[in-house]
């Protein structure tokens, strides 16, 4: 059988290819689309599964230096460290932090469940993790990321693989029971807009914009275009974060374990802040999520197109189980708590659909589900400005410190 091994640069170039294909097979498969399947997760999973037909028939196999993952990783979860302010907090008042802390802790739940079902089944707890709040909601780009590490630090095969098969598992979930959810709320309590409500305007469409993008580059936003000086001062902050988070990592190291871009994310988030606070520093929000939009797509197009997909087998029906009972809990939660704690009003209402796309793998997904439900009812313009808020600025970072907790918990 004829071996292909591919050095780092050819690994990326590769990755980047097969990116590219992603896009132009979700444009013209409308299902893909329809669900926000990312163009990384298109692409990677059919190479990979071509991949694994040559490999099988004896044909051809692949080997790939994945070296630049691990940095593509960080540099992606650095830029959310750097869209981390506590400025937009202020702009966005009490229900963007009402909301970001319900968010949390259903994070936070989402994983006490799914390690819980997964020691009742007998599996590994870190599927539990794997099948919780990594996937459900972070999404493809966090599940991607904590599973290389749950496979280099805590050695758990297969543990992209599951990762990026629960996410996609919760993105189609997350698009199917929004509507009904929010449109039962709206239903029982008889909900109507508000008065003079209208569509999202001002910062709220900026919030949305980003939200579009958080997993898509193949949609150019209006407004002006980075300068070539601008992206060089931007890919310079996010380079000595990561060189100042890789040496905040070395030492918290000695007392916990963490993921290596943990470090990074801190002090990306401290940079962002001390430049609001001192005005001295403007830090270009768009080319930070360029840049970390860019970093994510490679990381993930080129961990998807080594996936071992074999590897789903022995894992399939405990985590078709654990993610079921997330779904069902995901749709209780948004009935019970979110529309509860967020107002009992219509926003409240449409907000709780979102949070079911939201809360099973993407903003994008959430954005759908409030569009849906807005066109049949009527205009719900605090809904498009806090969700997409949370999800776009703020969720990433407590996931991840939430994960992290739950890792040490349970390894």
């Amino acid at each position: 059988m004829t071996v292909i091994s591919l050095d780092a640069l050819q690994t990326v170039a590769l990755a980047a290819v097969v990116l590219f294909a992603g896009y132009a097979i979700r444009k013209r498969v409308s299902v893909l689309d329809r669900f926000n399947i990312p163009a990384p997760v298109v692409g990677g999973f059919l190479f990979a599964a071509i991949a694994l037909a040559l490999r099988m028939g004896g044909v051809l196999a692949f080997e790939f230096n994945t070296a630049m993952q691990s940095p593509l990783m960080v540099m992606f979860f650095t830029s959310i460290g750097l869209g981390a302010s506590l400025g937009l907090l202020k702009v966005g008042g009490p229900q963007v932090m009402i909301f970001w802390i319900l968010a949390s802790a259903l994070a936070a739940v989402q994983n006490g469940v799914g390690v819980a079902l997964a020691k009742l089944l007998g599996v590994n707890p870190l599927l539990g993790l794997i099948t919780g709040s990594i996937t459900m909601t972070g999404g493809h780009g966090t599940g991607a990321a904590f599973g290389k590490l749950l496979e280099d630090q805590y050695a758990f095969p297969g543990a992209v693989t599951l990762a990026v098969a629960a996410a996609t598992f919760g993105l189609v979930f997350g698009g199917l029971i929004g509507g009904p959810v929010g449109t039962a709320l709206i239903g029982r309590d008889r909900l109507t807009p508000s008065s003079g409500a209208s569509g999202p305007t001002g910062l709220e469409q900026a919030a949305l914009e980003h939200a579009a993008l958080d997993e898509e580059i193949d949609t150019e936003p209006a407004g002006e275009a980075a300068t070539a000086y601008t992206l060089l001062q931007t890919l310079t902050i996010i380079l000595v974060a990561m060189w100042a988070g890789g040496l905040l990592s070395t030492w918290l190291g000695q007392f916990v374990t963490l993921p290596g871009y943990i470090g990074a994310m801190l002090c990306a988030a401290v940079i962002r802040n001390v430049a609001d606070a001192s005005k001295r520093l403007r830090i270009a929000s768009r080319t930070v999520d360029d840049l970390g939009t860019i970093a994510l797509s490679l990381f993930l197009s080129m961990a998807l197109m080594s996936l071992k997909l074999w590897e789903l087998l022995d894992l399939a029906l405990p985590m078709f189980v654990i993610l079921m009972v997330q779904v069902a809990l995901m749709a209780a939660f948004a009935y019970y708590v979110t529309y509860r704690v967020m107002g009992r009003d219509y926003d409240a209402a449409v907000m709780a659909g979102g949070h079911c796309g939201f809360g099973l793998g993407a903003t994008p997904n959430a954005v759908a589900n409030m569009t849906a439900l807005t066109e049949r009812f009527g205009a719900a313009p605090r809904a498009f400005l806090v969700l997409p808020m949370v999800g776009a600025f703020f969720i990433d970072f407590s996931n991840a410190l939430i994960i992290t907790a739950y890792i040490n918990l349970v390894r």
